[in-house]
């Protein structure tokens, strides 16, 4: 089964630090279990000063699979998602972190991440995260 991986644990894989997370990344990079959304390059790839490491990076997500494009409905469950929590006084940081977990979701795919919002989504949704033992 594939596995999503949020941006934190991407920035921290390829600035060389090693983590549980990280270490799950490379195992999962070299048994081919793993899958990217477009929103996760994008939050990578826009953070990256050095025009050199841009190219090798992006080279890098180009050969992941991809999850399919987000559609009208995608977007919807995001932000669905975000008024959900709302409404039960969680306020999400970021709005991308939604549709990340929207994505996981819908796909029913394990996410591993580092950021403390995957842990809120998850006790107030159907959002399954990957955590080391």
């Amino acid at each position: 089964m594939y596995k999503l991986f949020d941006t934190t644990i991407w920035i921290d894989y390829f600035k060389g630090t090693n983590t549980p997370e990280t270490n799950f990344l490379f195992q999962c990079l070299a048994n081919g279990k793993i899958c990217i959304a477009g929103v996760i390059i994008q939050e990578v790839l826009q953070g990256i000063r050095n025009d050199t490491q841009y190219l090798q990076i992006k080279n890098h997500f180009h050969n992941l699979p991809l999850l399919p494009a987000p559609t009208f409905e995608t977007y919807e469950a995001a932000a669905q998602l975000y008024r959900s929590l709302r409404k039960k006084g969680v306020t999400i940081r970021k709005a991308n972190d939604c549709l990340i977990a929207a994505y996981a979701i819908h796909f029913d795919i394990e996410l591993c991440h580092n950021d403390s919002d995957f842990d809120l989504i998850t006790e107030n949704s159907a959002l399954k995260i990957w955590k080391p033992i």
